[in-house]
This record gives structure tokens, sequence and C-alpha cells, in this order.
């Protein structure tokens, strides 16, 4: 049976962690991203709840991690269909009013923020998959060591080291 939002199931602590890292993936999307938090987390959800089950009543720090990789998974396919050359996509969005014209904000888009965790992925994963959870998941240190089994003072050295490898790849 495919899971519907009538029959999903889980306490309301755990949905506003849910809406506090889809509002953190968000902020880091381009203005006027038209996916709202709500729609991003029920996409993850479903997706989940179809492949994994009831994994939230295990470990609230191994549903937290899985949702969010699964909402970047969810960003990253939307950022690839927009951008598809058949749909126009990439194409500048012009006004009438040329003060108002859209441009190229300075932070990273989505799917180069994808690449280059891809590409660190292939040099570390750990590195790559702890930087996700912090950034993208919103999990704290504790959380991380518990969902990576390593102390906390691995995750701090690995963060520290990973993003230094991130940010060479972004410039």
């Amino acid at each position: 049976m495919q899971p519907t939002a009538s029959t999903i199931d889980f306490p309301d602590l755990l949905y506003a962690d849910l809406r506090r890292i889809a509002a953190a993936h968000l902020r880091r999307e381009r203005p006027g991203h038209t996916l709202q938090a709500t729609a991003l987390v029920n996409e993850a959800y479903l997706q989940i709840a179809e492949t994994y089950g009831d994994l939230y009543k295990k470990s609230r720090a191994h549903f937290l991690a899985l949702a969010s990789t699964v909402m970047r998974q969810v960003l990253v396919h939307y950022a690839r269909r927009r951008n598809a050359v058949k749909r126009g996509g990439g194409g500048l969005k012009v006004t009438l009013d040329e003060g108002l014209a859209l441009t190229p904000n300075s932070t990273p888009d989505v799917l180069a923020v994808d690449q280059a965790l891809r590409t660190l992925a292939g040099q570390d994963a750990r590195k790559a998959r702890m930087i996700e959870l912090r950034y993208f998941g919103g999990l704290t240190d504790q959380e991380i060591a518990e969902v990576m089994e390593v102390s906390l003072s691995t995750v701090g050295r690995d963060i520290r080291f990973g993003l230094a490898l991130l940010n060479r790849s972004l410039q």
C-alpha cells in the first residue's frame, strides 16, 4: 500500500525537525524557488516510508540523517529538471524593468554543491557524509557521532577538513 498523508503516523516533534531540515535546505536554494518546506517534507517522507517503513521508530538520528539525504536528492532532481534544455532551463529571466533583472547570486547552486559533495565523497566518503548531516540535515555533532559511530572529536576534525576540501572544489 502506498503511504499517504492520512497514514503517516509520527510524533509532532519529529515533524518539526523535518520542517527545520527542509527549511535549511530551501534557504540554500535560489530566490523564488517554487518548492515549499511542507512539500519537500512530504515528498521525502513518502519516499522513505515506501522504502524503509517505520525507520523513525528505531533511531531518530538515523531517520533524520536519511531524511536529509532524501531531501537533498529531491532538490537535486528538481534542479536538474528545471535546468533541462528541453524545458528551456538555464535561460536568463528578463523583466520589463532592468533594475529588477535577476542576477546570479554569490552562493553556489544546489547542483554545484551536489557535484562538490560527490567529488568529496569520492575522496573521503565519511567527511562528505558528515558535512551533509550537519549542514543539510541540521544534526548536532553528538547525533552525527551516533549515526557515523565515531567520537565527537572525530566529527569536529572531519567536518573542518572536509569543509576545506569542499570549499576548494566550489571555487
